[in-house]
């Protein structure tokens, strides 16, 4: 009698068990489902927004992509884009000169010492500094650089306006690749008598720098799709740069597409969108090179795992 009993009380307990899994497995089944379906969607949806954007932008800019714009210098209605092409390059590439030296070493010393208030008052400020508005830096740049110390609008007022801008991103990303070598390689260092500075610079840095590239060149294209803070530092001008870092304006291509897209003219339109066109590719350009950089490196640690 209690062998019979215990079967039948075991057999609806199994049963109600096996009930269970598979109700949760369906349930799981139906989530993983519309996962994927949400995943999937939203993917269509990015790649659709990133394509009609860059298709727009190549159908408006193509019956003004010629040689013309690589040797004629624009003017009110029209003209090349040769004068702002060279001032995108020249801020882009100074901003870059005067914030990476200063926000790599910000991030050394975050990841191998930012363990104390010092650190933790850097990174709040870091944070603090990324999401002041980027109008906000123009016009302290304005106050601080074109009026009170006399530079006008010049390209050292735009240069350092930017370089404020680009510091916190640099500076993070060379702490997050550095905290991405294992703590072993550090060891490693010490263990043969090699003192910070030795490890920092000659087994760090190297094994970090294709992380830390790619931070530079997003740095870059950010630089480079800026309009607001330039428009109260750098001005613009028609000419070409002739070198002054003060006193002296300079063009670029997002003042071309912010003005020239509300001019009443067709030739202005077309040579806003070649400007547009311009600052999509290089940007492109950078953060694919970036991208790669990156993939290059994992397979490199990949390799060596192996």
């Amino acid at each position: 009698m209690s062998i019979v009993q215990a079967k039948t009380t075991v057999v609806p307990e199994s049963a109600s068990l096996s009930n269970r899994r598979l109700r949760i497995s369906w349930r799981r089944h139906a989530f993983r489902f519309l996962g994927g379906i949400f995943v999937g969607a939203s993917f269509f949806i990015v790649a659709f927004a990133f394509l009609s954007i860059i298709g727009d932008v190549l159908i408006r800019a193509l019956p003004a992509l010629h040689w013309k714009l690589f040797t004629e210098v624009s003017t009110g209605m029209g003209g090349g884009l040769k004068n702002a092409i060279e001032g995108t390059i020249v801020l882009s590439l100074g901003a870059l000169l005067i914030s990476a030296p200063i926000g790599i070493a910000a991030g050394i010393y975050l990841n191998e010492y930012g363990d104390n208030l010092g650190g933790r008052s850097l990174r709040f400020l870091s944070d603090v500094l990324v999401g002041v508005p980027s109008i906000v830096l123009g016009y302290v740049g304005y106050i601080t650089m074109v009026v009170y110390l006399g530079w006008q609008f010049s390209v050292a007022a735009g240069m350092l306006t930017l370089s404020v801008m680009l510091l916190p991103y640099i500076a993070r990303t060379t702490e997050l690749a550095l905290s991405a070598i294992p703590p072993a390689v550090r060891e490693a260092g010490f263990a043969l008598g090699a003192g910070d500075g030795r490890v920092a610079f000659k087994i760090l840095l190297p094994g970090a720098a294709p992380a830390i590239m790619t931070g530079l060149f997003y740095a870059t294209a950010l630089s480079m799709g800026e309009t607001a803070p330039l428009i109260y530092t750098a001005g613009w001008s028609n000419y070409m740069w002739d070198g002054k870092f003060t006193n002296e304006p300079i063009g670029y291509l997002t003042y071309v597409i912010w003005t020239f897209i509300n001019e009443p003219f067709a030739e202005s339109h077309r040579l806003a969108f070649a400007a547009a066109f311009f600052i999509t590719a290089g940007v492109l350009l950078l953060i694919l090179t970036g991208r790669w950089l990156m993939i290059r490196r994992l397979r490199r640690m990949g390799s060596y795992a192996g």
